[in-house]
This record gives C-alpha cells, sequence and structure tokens, in this order.
C-alpha cells in the first residue's frame, strides 16, 4: 500500500513523467511485491525556483534535472529489500528516460499499522484487504 510522491522540474516531457511514475510503480511490484492495482502517485510539477539542491553531496554530483521520490508505505521491508528497490528504481528510470541515475533522490517514509490508511470512503480498510 505505498503512496508516492514524485517531484520532478516542469520542463520534463509527459512521456518522461509518466515512465518516471511507471518504473518507480514496476520496482515496487517487483521489490516490496504490491499488488499491481496498488498505484497511487501524485507528481509535482515544480518550476526551478522551487527546487532546491546541492550541486554536489556526498561525493554525487546533481543537475537541474533532479527528481524527488518520496514513498510512504507500511512497515516491515528487510535492509535488502530496500537497497533492491532503491536501485531497481533509479535504473529503471534512467534506463527509460534522460534522468541521469545521480539525480534520483529516493525517500522512503514508514508507517505502522493499517490504521495510518485510508483508501475511500472515509474508513479504515480492514487489514485483510491490505499489504505491506
Amino acid at each position: 500500500m505505498p503512496f508516492v510522491r514524485i517531484s520532478l522540474p516542469k520542463k520534463l516531457s509527459l512521456e518522461t513523467k509518466n515512465n518516471i511514475s511507471e518504473a518507480i510503480h514496476q520496482s515496487l511490484i517487483e521489490e516490496f511485491n504490491i499488488p499491481v492495482d496498488d498505484y497511487f502517485h501524485v507528481i509535482e510539477e515544480l518550476e526551478p525556483h522551487q527546487i532546491k539542491y546541492p550541486k554536489s553531496y556526498l561525493g554525487i554530483s546533481h543537475s537541474d534535472e533532479i527528481i524527488f521520490v518520496q514513498i510512504t508505505a507500511g512497515q516491515g521491508r528487510t535492509l535488502e529489500q530496500k537497497k533492491k528497490l532503491y536501485d531497481q528504481i533509479a535504473s529503471k528510470i534512467s534506463a527509460s528516460t534522460e534522468i541521469l541515475i545521480n539525480n534520483i533522490i529516493i525517500v522512503l517514509l514508514e508507517n505502522n499499522g493499517h490504521e495510518n490508511w485510508s483508501f475511500g470512503n472515509g474508513e479504515i480498510q480492514e487489514q485483510k484487504h491490505l499489504k505491506k
């Protein structure tokens, strides 16, 4: 039940934005074993003045095509699963778009418990219907 927020430069093409979203979704299916229809993404198109970043951080250079991927998901994944997810997301995005792998910033926020989610009707859905 991940929720994904993708913040990126407005100048990117619609095709690139869609490819980024699809790359993230496919990576979540493969590495976090989410259902195919568990697809909740928000793409935020930002003007250059709305994106702040260092030209280099931890020895990794960044440019004006930097994108930020924030994933909110339930707890329970191993460190190995997270490493594989980050690798898959970055590899798939850089393979399907002009975005360089060094310009892909990923943040995973974990929450605990299905009571932290509502997928509609103003209700907490039953645990049996939800996967991490």
